[in-house]
């Protein structure tokens, strides 16, 4: 069999696909990488690893198009990736770019999820790859997400936080505060899906004190108020008492009734696992935050 010439046909057709029907562009490449990357693969085991570079020369000079080997080795990652499992259309060979240096499949299969999910773009999804999201979430959680399954709120919660600023020290609680509502998107991003923002220093009255919640967020996909504290010290036990008395006011007095209980999230500098887990509420959760 004569790969070159398979190869070489296969993307010349691409690219005439490519200028005659605009509408299936993205669908094109990936079929075609594919098929390339499986006659890379089938002329490597019959002449050896060193076939790739000399495809590459010769593709390159006769195409008038640069076929890196680069490129030429991500097809052939592509197919044996792909091989087997339904090709995930809504992607496009920017996307996988950006996954295939990956050498963890089950990773590379959460990062194309949550791209189909959540619309992605290569530069929304370099992102997260670079702030390390697989990374910062449990296991169950990575594992429900990779097979479609919903997860629980809170599952969807990274651990760290991560808050991007030029502060390299957060001098106050107010101060973290600002910086946080400076960006308030990317922060609610952090949390995880459907994440709304409602106010900071939200004011409540108890008895004749008013108190003020560092920040009230609404999740829409999960249908409950979300309290948030904001501490710049390592989380103690006083901190799950003064949380708890926030959520249960927003229970009680801003809660509609078709509406599930209030979570809520203390953010740290430090972390205590054992004041955690030892706290009666499992609906109060601590997350460091980290500077970047």
């Amino acid at each position: 069999m004569n790969y070159y010439k398979e190869i070489k046909e296969n993307l010349i057709n691409n690219e005439i696909t490519k200028r005659v029907k605009d509408y299936s562009k993205n669908r094109s490449d990936l079929e075609t990488y594919y098929k390339v990357g499986k006659l890379l693969s089938e002329a490597g085991k019959h002449y050896g690893e060193g076939i790739i570079k000399k495809y590459s020369t010769r593709l390159t000079n006769e195409l008038g198009k640069t076929y890196s080997e680069r490129s030429l080795k991500y097809m052939r990652q592509f197919y044996i990736f792909q091989k087997g499992q339904p090709m995930a259309a809504e992607l496009t060979w920017s996307h996988y770019i950006e996954l295939l240096p990956i050498k963890d499949n089950n990773k590379i299969k959460y990062y194309i999820n949550i791209c189909i999910k959540n619309r992605l773009s290569r530069n929304d999804l370099r992102k997260r790859i670079k702030k390390k999201e697989y990374e910062r979430l449990s296991k169950d959680a990575v594992e429900k997400i990779i097979n479609n399954e919903n997860i629980e709120i809170k599952e969807s919660i990274k651990e760290p936080i991560i808050i991007e600023t030029k502060e390299k020290e957060i001098i106050s609680e107010k101060v973290l505060q600002e910086l946080i509502v400076e960006n308030i998107s990317e922060f609610m991003e952090e949390l995880g899906e459907g994440y709304s923002f409602i106010k900071n220093e939200y004011k409540i009255k108890i008895g004749n004190t008013y108190n003020y919640i560092d920040l009230l967020l609404f999740n829409i996909k999960y249908n409950c108020y979300v309290v948030i504290e904001l501490k710049i010290s390592e989380l103690r036990k006083e901190h799950i008492g003064q949380i708890q008395t926030y959520m249960n006011y927003i229970d009680k007095n801003v809660k509609g009734i078709y509406q599930d209980k209030t979570i809520g999230i203390i953010l740290v500098k430090r972390n205590n696992k054992y004041i955690i887990e030892y706290t009666s509420d499992d609906r109060i959760l601590s997350r460091e935050y980290f500077l970047v």
